[in-house]
């Protein structure tokens, strides 16, 4: 086999291209289709072009979030270590994970639930209006939607797409029905890596302006 070396920015845009070959026309606006085009690069996976839900106010208020350094709060170490610390340090947003602090595990253990859904008990009071990332717990993703059918004050922007074959695809369809500002993607498809490439693609438009 023979092969070129390719510098990374250079893989970047030949997968774009590629991709936008391969997808051909679509109706999305220019901004979502930034998204969901990255979503798509990270997954490899161009069902995500039929498959993503986006709230119509979703980008924006991710962006504005961005911007006035909200933080977010991911459901795994794995999603947090997959969002560009480097963008983050620029907009001054801190990430965090609740998912392995001692009082999370306790209160999971005494309640005999998941780390995931206390977790995002004690996540969501931390936020002041910033995003919540879910890439991998659907109960992190049903309890955030519980605190807030209650009463809890929405983050300014859900990220939610979990992966598996418990409860991934129906806690995803739930979220599709609220009325704040929500990404995600029907289906049980999903992971850590597909969310954090959303939170990477608001962060590149709140540095660099929305697409054109």
């Amino acid at each position: 086999m023979i092969w070129q070396p390719r510098l990374p920015s250079e893989i970047e845009v030949e997968s774009f291209r590629r991709i936008e070959a391969q997808v051909g026309p679509h109706q999305l606006p220019p901004e979502v289709w930034f998204v969901v085009r990255r979503m798509i690069h990270t997954s490899a996976d161009p069902e995500y072009l039929a498959t993503a839900r986006v709230h119509p106010q979703a980008i924006v208020a991710g962006v504005k979030a961005l911007k006035r350094g909200a933080p977010i709060a991911t459901d795994t170490r794995m999603l947090l270590a997959g969002i560009s610390t480097g963008r983050l340090d620029r907009l001054g947003v801190a990430a965090f994970c609740l998912m392995d602090d001692p009082e999370v595990a306790a209160e999971a253990a005494r309640r005999s639930t998941t780390r995931a859904a206390v977790a995002m008990e004690m996540s969501l009071p931390k936020l002041a209006g910033g995003i919540v990332a879910i890439g991998n717990a659907p109960t992190a993703l049903l309890r955030l939607l519980e605190l807030l059918d209650a009463g809890a004050t929405p983050p300014a922007l859900v990220v939610g797409v979990p992966v598996g074959f418990v409860n991934a695809a129906e806690s995803k369809d739930a979220l599709a029905r609220r009325d704040y500002p929500f990404i995600t993607a029907l289906g049980p498809k999903g992971g850590s890596a597909v969310a954090a490439s959303i939170i990477n693609a608001l962060a590149i438009m709140a540095l660099e302006g929305m697409p054109s």
